[in-house]
């Protein structure tokens, strides 16, 4: 599912148009952006955490040359399902 497909089933789901459902989204993503940038997390029950973990500086390889390269620390985007969305997906619930 891509997003403008994820953008129609919300506004069927909800009852609203595809115009409202996409503002909503587009506000969702861009709050949980912004609040990951500040080093903050967010937590939605039943769902997961979204948070922004630092990474060590480690030495990787260039697939084609085998070479060795440095990779500098920084910080990734992070997400960690919550228990009821694994028993979900897992079917068993």
């Amino acid at each position: 599912m891509n997003k403008s497909e994820l953008i129609a089933a919300a506004a069927e789901a909800a009852g609203v148009t595809k115009k409202d459902a996409e503002r909503v989204l587009n506000a969702a993503i861009d709050t949980v952006t912004h609040t990951l940038r500040q080093g903050g997390k967010v937590q939605i029950s039943g769902f997961g955490v979204f948070e922004a973990r630092d990474r060590k500086p480690r030495v990787g390889r260039n697939p084609v040359t085998r070479e060795a390269v440095d990779i500098p620390a920084g910080r990734v985007p992070a997400f960690k399902p919550s228990q009821s969305l694994k028993d979900i997906v897992g079917g068993n619930k």
